[in-house]
């Protein structure tokens, strides 16, 4: 067991069922959970036990840098791997995180937003160094019908290899869908505050309804600039904790598929018709997953 009470205590925690798994775990070591967003502050005091892997410079960010893109990657890396007493929520500090920038040049790190092709290589890339779970918050340029092929070719690349995809459904405050909320291999996140509400300002639409969830995140801190921290909030830091509980999950039980994770995430069996998605019950998943495996011990003949 593995008591932080101060962290497991906290109400987008418990909102999220995560109380009893952060208590449970940190995550295992050799499960890779893979970031697809802006350069990680990789020197911040709160990863000086993480376990990071990158494969160019410019995956990577100094510790007083201001820019977005690379407070939003570290903000979200702090959700995920930063250590538990560091003042983030530090969801899976053991796992091993591997970060890719899609802000290789100065321009679009300057600019903040990527391209689908981009993105879609990147995906590709990162399933390669064998994530199994890969992170995405960000905001692409509206791009073009080849553009947005690519990005389903490279979705069902990781569909292929077993690779979930947990994705910010975005903070436009729109009814929207894009061909990565669409995707069957894809689990989406709408932000919600701690009355059980969405946030106004977070995406819904018909495939983020009825194949996303919904994770609290309102007075959610992570790691920022010149080793502080700072407020963290969105559809991002919704997928954060998302991840995490998923990559929880798959510690415990390292043999469900990526459908069982996905299907026990989701929580209901109905067909969903709203627009927008329930909210998530980590540990709920967690148990049927858990008696499921069970049920299948018991019944097999080997």
């Amino acid at each position: 067991m593995v008591h932080d009470d101060h962290v497991t205590s906290r109400p987008p925690v418990a909102m999220a069922g995560l109380s009893k798994l952060m208590a449970r775990s940190v995550g295992a070591a050799d499960l890779k959970v893979g970031l697809l967003d802006g350069p990680v502050m990789v020197g911040h005091p709160g990863f000086s036990a993480a376990k990071l892997e990158w494969s160019c410079q410019e995956d990577v960010a100094e510790v007083g840098a201001r820019d977005v893109a690379a407070t939003h990657a570290t903000s979200v890396a702090g959700v995920l791997v930063a250590g538990r007493q560091s003042g983030a929520l530090a969801i899976c500090p053991g796992v091993t995180l591997v970060t890719r920038s899609l802000f290789r040049s100065a321009g679009a790190r300057a600019a903040g937003t990527t391209t689908w092709m981009e993105l879609a290589d990147a995906l590709r890339e990162i399933v390669d160094a064998g994530a199994r779970i890969v992170n995405m918050s960000l905001s692409t340029a509206p791009g073009m019908s080849k553009e947005h092929r690519a990005m389903q070719d490279a979705l069902d690349y990781a569909a292929a290899h077993g690779v979930i995809v947990v994705a910010a459904a975005g903070n436009d405050g729109a009814i929207d869908s894009t061909v990565v909320t669409r995707h069957r291999s894809v689990l989406p996140a709408v932000a919600y505050n701690l009355q059980g509400r969405p946030w106004r300002i977070s995406n819904v639409g018909r495939s983020i309804g009825q194949r996303g969830i919904g994770v609290a995140v309102d007075g959610l801190m992570s790691l920022g600039t010149r080793g502080m921290l700072r407020p963290f909030g969105g559809t991002s830091a919704a997928a954060a904790i998302a991840t995490g509980a998923a990559t929880l999950i798959l510690s415990e039980l390292p043999k469900t598929t990526p459908g069982a994770l996905i299907s026990a995430m989701k929580g209901d069996r109905a067909r969903r018709t709203s627009v927008v998605p329930p909210l998530m019950n980590a540990w709920r998943a967690f148990e049927s997953l858990l008696a499921s495996r069970i049920r299948q011990e018991r019944w097999s003949p080997y």
